[in-house]
């Protein structure tokens, strides 16, 4: 008979499948997302915008202007197109904006 510790019996359990796992996967999404944009508009522009999350394949930021939120918005498919392929599978479709 073999153990296994507490820890990983539940990471498999959870992380296999169910909420947890579509928890971690979405903020993966918000992660790389913050590194797309730090890399696209630079460090200084990215501290405008803020990924909070995604929900039906739609990405919503938070910008600090109506001038970055345009800036997203013109260079919206750009985005998805290098956080998809930084991803390694399509998870976003869109792009939604706040200001």
């Amino acid at each position: 008979m073999s153990f296994s510790s507490l820890g990983d019996t539940l990471s498999n359990k959870f992380i296999q499948s169910g909420p947890l796992k579509k928890q971690l996967e979405d903020s993966q999404v918000v992660e790389e997302a913050k590194v797309v944009l730090s890399n696209m508009f630079g460090e200084e522009l990215a501290l405008n915008v803020n990924p909070l999350f995604i929900k039906n394949r739609t990405l919503t930021i938070s910008c600090a202007s109506s001038a970055m939120a345009q800036e997203i918005r013109l260079n919206q498919t750009q985005i998805v197109e290098k956080l998809n392929k930084k991803l390694g599978r399509n998870e976003v479709d869109r792009i939604r904006y706040l200001v």
